[in-house]
């Protein structure tokens, strides 16, 4: 007598950062695309709001408040999950645009521990349940600030440039296993709060970063990028993705009209 097949369970996908902009529309895609998907961040009350959005649209939703900078709570929050195929880096961020010769070395210091410490800390608390999946999938949201310097943008870089090294030796060092490493680097993204918290909360200067620019990226053009990479065969890595606007030909070439 044959035994029946089992039901496939539907795959898990972790979004730190999921309470605004780029994570939240991540989750948002995944969640259409079929994951079940796991929201983390520090402000639980958006993360709960996000959650009955998602289910309301049908999707499958989890919260777990977190903050990825704290090693302690990160691997509590690995052993409350049962499983993990996609782990999304997306918690990060930019604070400052002072020169080097006027920067705050917190502020430094609170981008690498955001931006690569804090991937750090989630992929390795998720690596035994990604390995354990058979088919894992780790993406790191870096930027194109990860490989070109400007005035004002050494903390950010330097972070940025970090999660681009994590994401490249890990892919080196997971090869052999049944994990792919992504690394998504969009470049100038119109979000509602990366700007107004790199500007310390002054509303005019972040308004001014996209000031004249046709259509700059918004946070559902990355989501839908990121959930392409991430839903290629089994056998298909997306090493590098850069995504700008096109009105963005490098990062100090854009085109903005009157």
């Amino acid at each position: 007598m044959a035994t029946p097949t089992q039901e496939p369970r539907q795959r898990t996908a972790v979004v730190t950062g999921a309470s605004s902009g780029i994570g939240a529309a991540i989750a948002r895609d995944l969640a259409r695309a079929g994951f079940a998907v796991v929201l983390t961040a520090r402000r639980a009350d958006r993360l709960e709001t996000l959650a009955k959005e998602i289910r309301a649209d049908g999707g499958t939703a989890e919260v777990h408040p977190l903050d990825v900078t704290d090693r302690v709570a990160a691997n509590a929050f690995a052993g409350r999950l049962d499983f993990c195929d996609v782990l999304i880096n997306n918690a990060g961020g930019a604070f400052g645009t002072e020169h080097i010769a006027q920067a705050d070395p917190a502020d430094w210091r609170h981008m690498y521990e955001v931006n690569v410490l804090g991937a750090l800390h989630v992929t390795q608390a998720l690596m035994p349940k990604l390995i354990a999946s058979g088919d894992g999938v780790v993406v790191v949201l870096s930027s194109t600030a990860s490989f070109t310097c400007y005035e004002g943008g050494g903390g950010y870089s330097a972070a940025k440039h970090g999660a681009h090294v994590l994401a490249e030796t890990l892919r080196l060092e997971a090869c052999g296993q049944p994990l792919r490493v992504v690394e998504v680097a969009p470049g100038m993204v119109h979000t509602e709060e990366f700007s107004l918290n790199r500007y310390r909360g002054d509303v005019g200067k972040a308004d001014d970063v996209y000031a004249g620019v046709p259509d700059p990226l918004v946070a559902d053009d990355v989501a839908d990028v990121v959930t392409w990479a991430v839903t290629r065969p089994s056998h298909v890595n997306i090493d590098l993705l850069v995504v700008r606007p096109r009105a963005q030909a490098a990062q100090h070439k854009v085109h903005r009209i009157a």
